[in-house]
């Protein structure tokens, strides 16, 4: 099958387009509310800092960026995580362009990951991971630039963007030490250059603010990273358990990956030519940070989320391409095809039908119903705005991103606060859920305020509310 070099560029352009509509419309039109992570990070985005309990802020910011335009409007949420896929495709694409002369490699090197369920399944809730995607790529496009290259511009834009990636999920280390072991492979050549060095500058200024602000706040978000591998807990046998839990999904996940990968490779036969330098830098920026990670799980006994892997495989299908590239059959590229387009149906019809078939999903959750009663409970009794919304991210979350007055979201006793701070002018909301009466009463009769207290329930929603404000 002979494919005309316009016509590859004109269906990657196309195919950009589809996935983005795709998965910004069907989320849309099957979720009621938007999900957990996307609403904890616009909770965070509430109160702009250089950092949140759980994470670094990139992913915090973004969605604050979206809402100062589009505000709560549930499908700008989805097309912002699909920008940053299809941007984190397209930097794949131009750093393909520079290990592959025909163009059609490039196009099935992107094409493959759509066989990656963190490229289309997962990708309606905007994350931390889905946040890492593009400045993943643009760090290896850029260091890569910058070997090949050697020159200021690029050496400080790897730095620039490498700082972005880390503000972002600290899991980006992985990558950075990766090509940390791609520069000692280019020391024992002797063609390692010292002014790759100066990426230094542009990644601690990005840096800076952040460790500072981790500094004035007990290194909280490393806490909880550590926290989430299960260390407290560990044992002798979660040194073994962990890392072939971790293995065996990884299996799972390349499964349709390599049934495309099938399709288009006749033998699957190659020796690695440690010469090769761009064989082993795609060697190194693919296998690297999972070996990495697995002998993390393996020495720690860690436990290692699934989802921690999203920005792990972004050039996996470059690096499979590269090397069976001379035994790829372009007359089976429509066969390729076929199995493309059937996962590309495939994976967003799933999602409908799980979206619309099962109602007890955060995503089910009726977030602007309770904002619209809670809201007019309020006009009712106060004349101020709604300030301050306490509670647990999830409820006070939504209520921050759904009620008109935008109000921060702050966790009160759960994060520690009992009781309402003084300087507070506006009105403020608590909500709890019922087994939670008392955190919601506490802070409320604890409050020591000259404003009108009402109290309330909301039985069809299974929540306690408390508001304070002026009559």
């Amino acid at each position: 099958m002979l494919v005309k070099q316009g016509q590859i560029i004109k269906f990657f352009v196309i195919f950009l387009f589809v996935h983005t509509s795709i998965w910004t419309l069907i989320p849309t039109l099957a979720n009621s509310n938007l999900p957990m992570d996307t609403i904890e990070a616009l909770a965070w985005a509430s109160d702009i800092q250089w950092g949140y309990s759980k994470h670094p802020p990139l992913s915090a910011w973004f969605p604050g960026i979206v809402f100062k335009i589009f505000s709560n409007q549930d499908w700008a949420y989805y097309l912002l995580s699909q920008l940053f896929v299809v941007l984190s495709f397209t930097i794949v694409w131009k750093f393909s362009e520079d290990f592959f002369q025909n163009k059609i490699y490039s196009l099935v090197s992107v094409l493959l990951l759509e066989g990656i369920y963190f490229y289309n399944f997962t990708t309606p809730e905007f994350n931390v991971y889905v946040c890492t995607l593009p400045f993943w790529a643009l760090t290896v496009l850029y260091c890569w630039k910058g070997i090949k290259q050697n020159d200021y511009v690029s050496w400080l834009l790897f730095g620039f963007f490498s700082g972005l990636g880390v503000l972002s999920h600290y899991l980006f280390f992985y990558l950075l030490m990766a090509l940390d072991l791609f520069f000692i492979y280019m020391i024992f050549k002797k063609e390692f250059n010292y002014k790759c060095l100066i990426s230094l500058i542009t990644f601690l200024i990005v840096l800076l603010p952040h460790l500072i602000w981790l500094t004035e706040n007990n290194f909280i978000t490393i806490n909880y990273a550590l926290h989430r591998t299960g260390l407290e807990e560990s044992i002798f046998l979660n040194h073994f358990y962990y890392p072939l839990i971790f293995l065996t999904k990884q299996i799972g996940i390349l499964v349709p990956f390599s049934i495309m990968l099938l399709f288009i490779i006749s033998k699957f036969k190659y020796k690695i030519n440690f010469k090769d330098k761009k064989l082993i830098f795609l060697i190194l920026i693919n296998v690297g940070p999972l070996l990495l990670i697995f002998l993390t799980s393996f020495f720690l006994g860690a436990k290692i989320k699934t989802m921690w892997m999203t920005s792990f495989y972004l050039f996996m299908g470059v690096l499979c391409i590269y090397i069976f590239q001379t035994k790829i059959h372009i007359e089976r590229f429509k066969y390729f095809l076929y199995v493309f387009l059937f996962l590309f149906i495939l994976f967003p019809s799933i999602y409908f039908y799980h979206s619309i078939s099962k109602k007890d999903k955060r995503t089910d959750y009726p977030g602007k119903a309770i904002a619209r009663v809670i809201q007019a409970k309020w006009d009712n009794a106060f004349s101020n705005e709604i300030e301050i919304v306490f509670g647990n991210i999830w409820h006070a979350g939504n209520l921050s991103y759904h009620l008109k007055s935008r109000p921060k979201w702050t966790g009160g006793i759960w994060y520690g606060i009992k009781k309402v701070p003084k300087n507070i002018n506006g009105g403020i909301i608590v909500i709890g859920d019922y087994n939670s009466d008392v955190r919601v009463h506490k802070i409320c009769t604890s409050s020591n305020t000259s404003f009108h207290i009402v109290t309330f329930q909301l039985k069809s929603f299974n929540h306690n509310v408390c508001m304070i404000g002026k009559k």
